[in-house]
């Protein structure tokens, strides 16, 4: 199971977990490269529209990943050790998801 520290607001993470994030961040950036250089090139809206879509769409798979290790992880921990107020912390957490 992942290791987190929620009191001093650190995540442990295994170098697996870490490469594969630093993967879809590289990805996004990537991404939002290509919008530059299709609004530097004067590509059409549509086009822009379509990429700037799909970026929304893998920065919000990545954070459900974020949100989801969090959950099996710190919110767990948390629960256990008798700290309920990290419930409200994943409350407010799934407000700004919407």
């Amino acid at each position: 199971m992942e290791t987190c520290c929620c009191t001093s607001k650190t995540k442990v993470r295994t170098e697996e977990e870490k490469k594969k994030i630093i993967a879809r961040l590289s990805r996004i950036a990537g991404q939002i490269g290509g919008v530059k250089r299709m609004i530097e090139e004067d590509r059409y809206c549509d086009d822009v529209l379509i990429q700037l879509a799909a970026i929304d769409k893998s920065v919000k798979s990545l954070a459900g990943v974020i949100l989801e290790s969090h959950m099996h992880s710190c919110l767990i921990e948390n629960i256990e050790k008798g700290n309920y107020a990290v419930v409200d912390e994943i409350v407010d957490l799934f407000k700004r998801f919407q």
